[in-house]
């Protein structure tokens, strides 16, 4: 995790209350919170000290108790984080498997400006245990022992995390730990949120599966990876098609169905630029928000777009008095980035008589997530949009004029895709480590496993809960099956509940010349016939839309999808919610 000037930026090194409030379906779905703890007892976490004598843990340097930890010593306080962040998790996750976790602070990579904080990942990984909800795929180890019932490897802990030393020395990254519990870490970085996400990297939220290389088996996050473009889960791509889908900026979504139904109740509004007109480019583009001004609102600020021309090459990004502050005055700004602070470029166009500003990057990707600066004289509003954006608003400039609104859309949600689903971290380029296993950086307000540390985090889990209940964490614990489960050509349908549809999956040992799958209501109707072929041997993945025969989307229930042919008929279900 890397922390920058600007806040607590954290890049994390590796992949490391009420569940549901209610279901708009005619079933009942058991996933509630309460439910599974009424019958399940907490997840012991235990903290293994990897550190030597007079380090880590085991720094005996004098400290005064801080923000509710009592230790008396550097190392001791340090611990107290770890056990206090343990048993949080503890208290959330139902396991009769202790979980172990090998934890201690070396030296990591820092500089005056920037520093690794920590990194956390499962030991080890399994497949194809009795629990397991996907044959032929990756469950980290404490998922895994949860979901069996017993310990699948007992001489591994089941999670390794390491962290930064070094933080708060002079060549280091100026800002200290802080040990206290309790939030108020000022301008400190606050290591008990840091902790609290790296185990729920180890825990849960995180993918094996590294975009660019070839996997045996898929990792049971990637079934819930949905790729907006694409139409596809993770699991049903070519490896082409994931290193593309991996740095497919705010079109890579979350669809389980615990985090749709909470994401957009948790998250808030989205800001936005919409552009009104012309029609050929008429929509929402993705913004980054400035530090200075006062920000958005629901209330839109709607203009025409005047590109500003300061007659200094490039003319374009508003670093010197614009030659054409008249044209600007009373419209939207659109000006290049660079050359001079994000701070002067708006206070110029508010010099000129500007309404709003629209900051158009100079490098190609992903869009940027804010402006950094301090102006309290600044009085108008401004956002940053991509290269692509800009240059798309240019081009249209060249035809006609371009009217566009900025505001806040109380519709959408800030770290959402235009059916708020939640978005996963994508950025160009892809980042090892950071990249799929995070939530996107734009949700607001900011959520624990996001590639960033904000002050406003300390020790809610907040939609993590919802994420490890899509992955498995509360589905009844699989006991007394002696050996594998059984085979099934009709595998686990996946997301299932869902709310989109869902991908079917089936696999035959040989080929087939007809095979059929279809899906059916209670009452054994027919509503959707997915096959009915010749089949070769191998994986099969066919999506059904959550649609009729007739095209109509189908009320929600509980749906039966059968797959026959000459040798065999097997059958499953998928809850569909609306």
């Amino acid at each position: 995790m890397r922390a920058p000037n600007k806040s607590k930026l954290v890049r994390r090194s590796i992949p490391s209350h009420e569940l549901l409030r209610k279901l708009a379906v005619a079933v009942i779905v058991l996933w509630s919170l309460s439910l599974f703890f009424s019958c399940s007892h907490a997840a012991t976490i235990t903290i293994v000290n990897l550190d030597g004598a007079g380090e880590g843990f085991n720094d005996p340097t004098p400290a005064a108790p801080v923000g509710g930890n009592p230790g008396t010593t550097v190392g001791a306080q340090r611990l107290y984080v770890f056990q206090y962040a343990a048993k949080r998790w503890g208290s959330i996750l139902p396991s009769s498997v202790e979980i172990l976790v090998d934890a201690n602070f070396d030296p990591l990579d820092c500089d005056g400006s920037s520093a690794v904080l920590g990194s956390a990942g499962p030991n080890t990984l399994h497949s194809d245990f009795p629990g397991a909800a996907h044959p032929m795929t990756w469950y980290h180890q404490a998922l895994a022992n949860r979901l069996a019932g017993e310990d699948l490897d007992p001489t591994t802990s089941d999670i390794a995390a390491q962290f930064n030393s070094d933080i708060g020395k002079p060549d280091c990254f100026p800002a200290p730990w802080y040990y206290g519990v309790d939030g108020h870490e000022g301008t400190a970085l606050e290591l008990l949120p840091v902790v609290f996400h790296e185990l729920g990297h180890g825990l849960g939220f995180s993918t094996s599966t590294i975009a660019g290389v070839e996997e045996v088996f898929p990792h049971i996050y990637d079934y819930f990876l949905f790729d907006d473009t694409q139409g596809m889960h993770w699991p049903d791509m070519t490896e082409p098609q994931r290193v593309a889908s991996s740095q497919n900026c705010s079109k890579l979504v979350w669809d389980g169905l615990a985090v749709s139904l909470e994401g957009p109740r948790r998250l808030g509004p989205k800001p936005l630029l919409r552009v009104n007109s012309p029609a050929t480019i008429a929509g929402d583009m993705e913004v980054g928000l400035p530090s200075f001004g006062p920000g958005l609102s629901s209330t839109p600020v709607t203009g025409d777009l005047v590109l500003v021309n300061d007659g200094v090459a490039p003319p374009n990004n508003g670093c010197e008095p614009f030659v054409n502050a008249a044209a600007v005055a009373g419209h939207v700004a659109l000006i290049d980035r660079g050359g001079c602070t994000f701070v002067t470029k708006v206070k110029s166009a508010q010099l000129a008589g500007a309404v709003a500003v629209v900051v158009a990057d100079s490098v190609p990707g992903c869009p940027a997530l804010g402006m950094g600066g301090v102006d309290p004289s600044i009085t108008i509003p401004a956002v940053r949009i991509t290269t692509d954006d800009g240059a798309r608003l240019k081009g249209a400039l060249l035809l006609g004029p371009v009217s566009v609104s900025m505001f806040k859309d109380p519709a959408l949600k800030a770290g959402c895709d235009a059916s708020n689903r939640v978005l996963v971290f994508t950025p160009t380029p892809y980042q090892t480590g950071s990249s799929v296993s995070h939530w996107d950086m734009s949700a607001s307000p900011d959520l624990l496993m996001e590639p960033a540390l904000n002050t406003s985090l300390s020790q809610d889990p907040d939609l993590t809960v919802e994420q490890f209940a899509d992955v498995g964490w509360f589905s009844p614990t699989v006991t007394g099956v002696g050996g594998p489960l059984p085979p099934r050509a009709l595998l686990t349908g996946y997301p299932n509940p869902t709310a989109t549809g869902a991908s079917i999956v089936y696999s035959l040992p040989r080929a087939q010349e007809s095979v059929e799958l279809g899906v059916y209501d209670a009452g054994g109707r027919l509503v959707a016939r997915l096959a009915e072929a010749h089949a070769t041997e191998g994986r099969h993945v066919l999506h059904w839309d959550g649609r009729d025969l007739a095209g109509r989307l189908v009320p929600a229930g509980v749906y039966h999808y059968r797959l026959r042919s000459a040798a065999f008929q097997q059958g499953n279900t998928v809850v569909v919610v609306r």
